[in-house]
């Protein structure tokens, strides 16, 4: 089997090898890449705000009304998923965010370890509503 059939000038043509922008063996499937995004800066400045298009089956409970209060959503113990379904129910302003934690996560990886760090939040009103929310990021803000 082999290349034999294959000239020089084909092999150098098909390229995805060597030190290029990936695509050889040490890809690690991350792609070829996109580029750099032409045109996008200052994206977001003079939009309104679009209309909340619920996601989940919550979410379209709390749009249409059959869902009244926070408290129904705590006695089901359901997940809430979108941070407009709480915007529903507190006025701007109401809900105060404490950073519980924040926690450094290594992972190793052939060319060393990436660093990463987990952020525990707790929301809540001071009325006896309380929210947990952790995210995951590569850096974090000061």
């Amino acid at each position: 089997q082999g290349l034999s059939h294959v000239g020089p000038s084909s092999i150098a043509a098909m390229g995805d090898g060597g030190f290029g922008k990936g695509g050889g063996f040490g890809d690690k499937g991350k792609g070829k890449g996109k580029g750099k995004a032409k045109g996008k800066k200052g994206k977001g400045k003079g939009k309104e705000e679009k209309e909340w298009v619920p996601v989940t089956k919550l979410g379209r409970l709390v749009k249409d009304g059959k869902i009244n209060s926070i408290e129904e959503i705590y006695v089901h113990s359901l997940p809430v998923k979108e941070f407009q379904i709480i915007d529903q129910f507190f006025q701007p302003g109401t809900l105060k965010d404490e950073v519980m934690k924040i926690h450094p996560v290594q992972r190793c990886t052939s060319a060393g370890q990436t660093n990463r760090f987990v952020c525990y939040v707790m929301v809540g009103d001071s009325n006896g509503h309380i929210g947990l929310g952790s995210k995951c990021s590569k850096e974090v803000a000061t």
